[in-house]
């Protein structure tokens, strides 16, 4: 089948938030007109439908909040599509069997799910491996979204399907991020962009911090920007450790882009990431990043170059970097914005997904 004939699902267990409008959201109305451009057809499936940004112009069907993969079973596969892609969707599990028996679609199956960082129990390590036994092989292609993401999915599933991976950044659109000009060297400026839960290792910093000299501490704060269910352990721990001068809490934001460039640095103290659309949208702001050694992180920070590495949940570790750019000791001196204009913009990411359909 041609490039003219081809139509394709992609399937998102994603829903559709006005509010919350994120690098994914971008990358699907641009992945959709690129197909479009080359006479290729999408059919969306989303939990939920929405009119926001260009997701007007997108061919979508609700399963309205119910299973999405059910929902695409029992109403719309057939031999009409030529592949089928997967984002956000639990990998090997028998609904790709069941795809592979109504469809002869190409299979691609996306994953941007972090791992815990300690691993998973040995219960569910062999019940990744058996899925994998037993699923793998409807799976034509397994995409991560980082090295780290790839090596995670032939650990979870086996060296059998290492043949079959590939590694796709995730990107961010450039040009509507603000660009900071100069970086302050005294008395540096700290914010956090994240979604409040116990797995971003917020507690960390703010431990880090309540560690520091009253000297130290009276030169710097940071500020906070998100939402999420561990917002008030959040607040109690900033009260219990008497550090209230040093943190503020902003809510969510839909100008992040426009925001990050207030800043000198980035802090992500976070125990599990994939790949960071964040960190990517800092440093192309020239504002470094301060995170851990988790996920691929360490693919777009490196240390000591456009930000600098510790190792998650070492709250010393944190503290004494902080220590050291608050007082003028160490700081990141280079334009950040370059690595990502180079190796992580959108266009990019738009194009190696779309040479999966050839």
């Amino acid at each position: 089948m041609g490039l003219s004939q081809q139509k394709i699902a992609v399937i998102c267990n994603y829903e559709l938030l006005p509010e919350r409008v994120g690098g994914m959201d971008y990358f699907y109305w641009l992945f959709d007109k690129k197909c479009k451009e080359n006479n290729i057809e999408v059919d969306w499936f989303f939990p939920n439908k929405s009119n926001h940004g260009d997701y007007e112009k997108l061919t979508v069907f609700s399963s309205n909040y119910q299973n999405v993969e059910n929902y695409f079973l029992q109403n719309h596969t057939s031999n009409r599509y030529s592949h089928v892609i997967t984002h956000f969707i639990e990998i090997c599990t028998p609904f790709f069997k069941k795809l592979k028996i109504v469809s002869n679609a190409k299979v691609i199956v996306i994953d941007h799910n972090p791992r815990p960082i300690d691993g998973y129990p040995f219960k569910k390590r062999i019940e990744k491996r058996v899925k994998g036994f037993l699923h793998s092989k409807y799976i034509d292609v397994f995409v991560g979204v980082s090295n780290y993401t790839v090596n995670e999915l032939i650990k979870d599933f086996g060296s059998h399907i290492m043949h079959k991976t590939s590694t796709i950044y995730n990107g961010v659109i450039i040009n509507d991020i603000k660009v900071r000009e100069k970086r302050s060297v005294l008395n540096p400026t700290f914010m956090v962009a994240s979604h409040l839960r116990q797995s971003k290792g917020i507690q960390d910093l703010i431990e880090s911090v309540s560690l520091m000299s009253s000297e130290l501490k009276s030169k710097f704060s940071v500020d906070i920007y998100g939402d999420g269910p561990f917002k008030n352990n959040l607040l109690e721990k900033v009260n219990q450790l008497n550090v209230q001068q040093n943190f503020s809490f902003k809510g969510s934001k839909s100008n992040l882009k426009e925001i990050f460039c207030n800043y000198d640095y980035m802090l992500q103290p976070t125990h599990m990431e994939c790949f960071s659309l964040s960190i990517l949208e800092s440093l192309a702001a020239n504002v470094p990043v301060i995170t851990t050694n988790v996920g691929g992180n360490e693919e777009a920070v490196s240390n000591g170059e456009n930000g600098f590495i510790y190792k998650a949940k070492e709250i010393l570790e944190l503290k004494t970097i902080l220590e050291k750019v608050v007082s003028n000791e160490m700081s990141i001196t280079i334009n950040t914005r370059y690595l990502v204009e180079n190796n992580f913009s959108l266009e990019n990411m738009v194009e190696n997904h779309f040479k999966l359909l050839s």
